[in-house]
């Protein structure tokens, strides 16, 4: 039996489905779309009415692709990012850069004293000024996920460990330490580090002797918890001097020092727009071979 062919209004149940299934559910779907929990239902049915499978399961357990929804939501964020990508492409064919460049990032880089992002953000902005750009701050699992569902077009993270699936390009060195509370220095060693699942909190539980402290979520939990006085952590360098203006963190004499590359991270199989490539380009004029 025939079905029936993708029509406009199709595309635009699509790019509903798409993002229904990245808010995990209906009800998280209406903030960011701005539309009644029955109408996106009813877009969502339609598509399954076109392909003649059931997308998704929704009920008491919770919302949950199903296997043919996993397949149809791969293929639809491919089919649609190719869409978007017709009229950037013709512009770029004229002489003009439009279209939307993705970032994500982690938190705090900026204020790394070798971070020049910000310089190539601006020099973007005046090269290209019909590009529009999103920047959204991410963990660095929720980045890895981000690049592969194609939802960001350059990810900005340390480099830990390399995947052949992506493309690095090295920014700047940061720097990590364990930092104590200023009154606590003498004690420290005693003190436990706080843990968040961390590959350089990892080697410093296991090859410096630490007992494994609090768990905690973000730079700024574990400034918090060091600052109490109770805790050792583990932070950025640059992060934690900023955090001593006000509040008296010192780092730990002969403590560990660990060095991240943050890179800026591309998938390797994704083609790139001519205006990832141009802020590639860009960061590395602001950020040097070191």
């Amino acid at each position: 039996m025939s079905r029936p062919a993708f029509t406009e209004r199709d595309l635009r149940s699509l790019r509903i489905f798409c993002a229904v299934a990245q808010a995990n559910g209906f009800a998280a779907a209406e903030k960011q779309l701005h539309m009644s929990k029955a109408s996106i239902s009813r877009h969502v049915r339609e598509v399954e009415e076109t392909l003649g499978v059931r997308l998704c399961d929704r009920g008491p357990s919770g919302f949950e692709l199903t296997q043919a929804g996993k397949v149809a939501l791969e293929l639809a964020r491919d089919a649609l990012k190719s869409l978007e990508r017709i009229r950037p492409e013709i512009d770029a064919i004229r002489g003009v850069l439009s279209g939307t460049l993705s970032i994500g990032m982690v938190e705090h880089v900026i204020t790394d004293a070798d971070c020049h992002i910000p310089e190539a953000l601006a020099a973007m902005r005046a090269e290209a000024p019909d590009v529009k750009v999103e920047l959204t701050v991410m963990t660095f699992n929720e980045l890895d996920q981000a690049l592969r569902e194609r939802r960001v077009q350059v990810a900005i993270r340390g480099m830990y460990r390399r995947e052949s699936g992506f493309n690095y390009q090295r920014l700047f060195i940061e720097r990590h330490e364990i930092f104590v509370a200023r009154g606590s220095v003498r004690q420290a060693r005693d003190l436990p580090l706080i843990y968040r699942s961390h590959p350089f909190v990892h080697d410093a539980l296991g090859a410096y002797g630490f007992a494994r402290g609090p768990e905690a979520t973000g730079l700024e939990a574990i400034a918090m918890l060091v600052s109490s006085g109770h805790c050792v952590g583990l932070l950025p360098a640059h992060y934690a001097d900023s955090v001593s203006r006000r509040h008296a963190l010192t780092r730990l004499p002969g403590g560990p020092i660990y060095e991240n590359t943050i890179c800026a991270i591309t998938e390797a199989s994704r083609p790139g727009s001519r205006a990832v490539e141009l802020f590639l380009r860009l960061l590395e004029r602001f950020h040097p071979a070191q």
